[in-house]
């Protein structure tokens, strides 16, 4: 397993990168999803370009967030999807997001906070995954 990044939520994005510029961080990377309707944007330390800082913007929120709703996920690559999740579900988590596609899954810790799972590659679809629905909120 390896830490990949933390998400946040941002109304402002601009307004947020000059925020961690001022602390010392800078853009590493940037996904602009128009079907979707929202921007990627990634930050890093210099010398620490792994251990990033995901801004997720959604260009359709106009409220901004509050409760915490702008705080999104940890994000851990895993060797094995299928198996990690096998075992999380063993154990008696609930598998929020399957890993449908091979790649991604989201669980929730005791507390709620949500936990991305991302394959090291992509995996063939296989059941029960491939045809296992959401579960709550992720």
């Amino acid at each position: 397993m390896k830490y990949l990044h933390t998400m946040i939520r941002v109304s402002d994005p601009d307004a947020t990168i000059r925020f961690f510029e001022l602390l010392g961080l800078r853009e590493v990377d940037r996904m602009e999803n128009e079907a979707g309707r929202y921007t990627l944007i990634f930050l890093a330390a210099p010398g620490d370009e792994e251990a990033q800082v995901e801004l997720t913007h959604n260009w359709d929120e106009k409220g901004g967030y509050d409760g915490g709703r702008n705080f999104g996920h940890l994000a851990y690559r895993v060797d094995n999807i299928y198996e990690t999740c096998q075992r999380l579900m063993d154990a008696g988590v609930t598998i929020n997001r399957p890993p449908r596609d091979g790649h991604m899954a989201f669980v929730r810790t005791p507390d709620n906070i949500s936990i991305e799972l991302l394959q090291d590659g992509h995996l063939p679809q296989q059941e029960p995954w491939a045809s296992m629905p959401n579960t709550g909120t992720w």
